[in-house]
């Protein structure tokens, strides 16, 4: 965001609970992505919206350091031990430092503290420019099963 400090790619990441003093930060984050990736993502806002309708959203805002860089939700359903990886957006002038491997890294950390934790599945739109080598870098791998136009991948936990 304009007038921010430049970040240290080897800033901490955490996750962090979005508040309603945080909340404008972090769905203006999404302002940000250039014109392919918007139509990958979702903004921000819908996410926190339909969040709080889902009964298994999780949600939290991405920083590294004391800076808001992006989010990550989830689908979290301990009972049928069902992870998906269901948004994650790391704001343009972020991206291609590490953040988003960490934050996915971190996400996996609480996931295995979870019920019936076996795999983590996420799916992402196969156009050009696409998250395909980022989430095979991580360890995913292809499913084979496509879900609205997006191709299925998981990463096993155990």
């Amino acid at each position: 965001m304009e007038g921010q400090p430049q970040l240290s790619p080897d800033a901490i990441v955490s996750l962090r609970e979005i508040t309603g003093e945080t909340v404008r930060t972090i769905c203006k984050l999404s302002d940000t992505l250039p014109e392919p990736q918007t139509k990958m993502v979702a903004p921000n806002a819908v996410s926190i919206a339909e969040a709080h309708f889902a009964e298994h959203a999780w949600f939290r805002a991405i920083y590294a350091g004391e800076t808001p860089v992006g989010f990550v939700m989830l689908w979290d359903d301990g009972e049928k031990g069902e992870y998906y990886l269901w948004r994650l957006m790391i704001a343009a002038e972020h991206q291609r430092k590490g953040y988003g491997r960490r934050a996915i890294e971190q996400l996996v950390e609480y996931i295995k503290t979870r019920p019936n934790a076996a795999e983590l599945k996420a799916s992402y739109v196969p156009i050009e420019g696409g998250p395909e080598a980022f989430y095979h870098s991580l360890g995913f791998e292809e499913t084979g099963e496509v879900s609205h136009g997006e191709r299925v991948i998981r990463l096993p936990l155990t």
